[in-house]
């Protein structure tokens, strides 16, 4: 009967500490795709800028050599742009896959889709850019954020499980 008990506080630790674990993931995973973001829309800036290719298949191209979240917001939009304009493909892609932006990042994002196959090569470059330098910012942020709130969530995760534990006890 002691070795079970013992087992289950081992499990109720290991568990609050794994709950705690996966809530801190999302501040580094949001740190991790706003960089992936930014290094997909540099490469469409310079797809836009040299190639000319459709935006299409310049988006299908960056979500090929992206992976995860990122890679998915672009393979979607690309893929609904058979239907509809780049705009309204943009927006409706970051909306339907799930990533750890926060509302203002996406926002942001979504403010791409105003220029977004619309104006000429010039201005989309220019709205690029100005989304780049604000996920600059973001990045920063989301740095801050991480190393603040990463070691708390661990943190609080163990010792909230150590509590259940000895008040089990």
């Amino acid at each position: 009967m002691f070795v079970f008990k013992l087992f289950l506080l081992a499990l109720v630790i290991g568990a609050s500490s794994a709950i705690g674990i996966l809530f801190s993931k999302k501040y580094a995973n949001r740190e991790k795709e706003i960089k992936e973001m930014k290094n997909a829309l540099n490469m469409f800036a310079t797809k836009i800028k040299f190639t000319y290719e459709p935006i299409p298949s310049i988006f299908m191209e960056i979500a090929n050599k992206i992976q995860g979240n990122i890679g998915q917001v672009f393979e979607r939009a690309a893929s609904r742009m058979r239907e509809e304009s780049a705009g309204d493909a943009w927006i409706h892609a970051l909306e339907e896959v799930e990533c750890n932006f926060t509302k203002e990042d996406k926002e942001v994002l979504k403010n791409l889709s105003r220029l977004l196959g619309q104006t000429d090569l010039e201005g989309q470059i220019s709205e690029i850019e100005v989304v780049n330098q604000f996920l600059t910012s973001q990045l920063e942020n989301a740095g801050e954020e991480r190393r603040k709130n990463e070691k708390m969530y661990r943190t609080l995760g163990i010792i909230t499980g150590l509590t259940i534990a000895i008040i089990l006890i």
